[in-house]
């Protein structure tokens, strides 16, 4: 099983997301164990504040160390292989290799920021990985969190009921997932390809190779350079 740690000052913007489908399935199966740490539950300051003015000056109010630094002391106390996720814009952007390689862990802790952000000491003591999942810039960190936590669930064994379908999703290969289609094969004058209907599951996949290819060509042409050098 492993252990999704979510450091977070509003749980319920994350809690709600494994109620319902796939994840809470993967919970109720002991896959998957989730549990929450509130920085304002460790506190010192008399008024339970986790944020302060920036020094040197600056726009907005940062989550201050001392909260985190005593939350995240504590987690790695309890459990020594927690290894640490610092959503933020200025992380590595999280790929699908990373989903896969981070499956393999037992206790993930995200730390999720509020207000403009997170005091740097917090980051350089205890971080062991930071990521971005776009160049924009979010309210707070929640959403990133649950974003990567979505996809790192998927790679985990007996999370999906078909775990043959990984092998096709989109950036496996560094291509995109080809175009898919369901009954009825014409809809609106708009058919199914041909060679869909026929059966022949060699003709099938090869087809698939080739469309996936054309769509990463179009949706991504920074991916289709990147195997097209190879």
């Amino acid at each position: 099983m492993i252990t999704f740690s979510y450091v977070t000052l509003f749980k319920s913007l994350i809690s709600f997301y494994f109620e319902e489908s796939i994840l809470k399935r993967a919970i109720d199966k002991n896959l998957l164990g989730i549990e929450f740490f509130n920085p304002r539950d460790y506190t010192k300051n008399k008024h339970n504040k986790v944020d302060d003015y920036q020094a040197g000056g600056g726009a907005g109010l940062l989550m201050c160390p001392q909260p985190l630094f005593d939350t995240l002391k504590e987690i790695k106390k309890i459990s020594p292989e927690a290894y640490f996720v610092f959503p933020a814009p200025a992380g590595k952007p999280f790929c699908q290799k990373d989903a896969k390689r981070l499956a393999n862990k037992s206790h993930l802790v995200f730390v999720s920021g509020r207000y403009e952000g997170i005091d740097e000491r917090v980051i350089e003591e205890f971080a062991d990985e930071v990521f971005s999942i776009g160049d924009y810039v979010l309210t707070g960190g929640e959403l990133a969190s649950l974003v990567m936590s979505d996809a790192i669930c998927r790679n985990i064994d007996g999370v999906l009921g078909n775990k043959d379908s990984l092998e096709e999703e989109s950036f496996e290969r560094d291509i995109l997932e080809a175009p898919s289609f369901t009954k009825p094969a014409e809809f609106e004058g708009l058919r199914v390809p041909s060679e869909f209907l026929k059966g022949n599951h060699a003709k099938i996949a090869n087809l698939k190779i080739e469309m996936a290819k054309l769509k990463t060509r179009y949706f991504r042409p920074d991916l289709y350079a990147r195997i097209n050098t190879r």
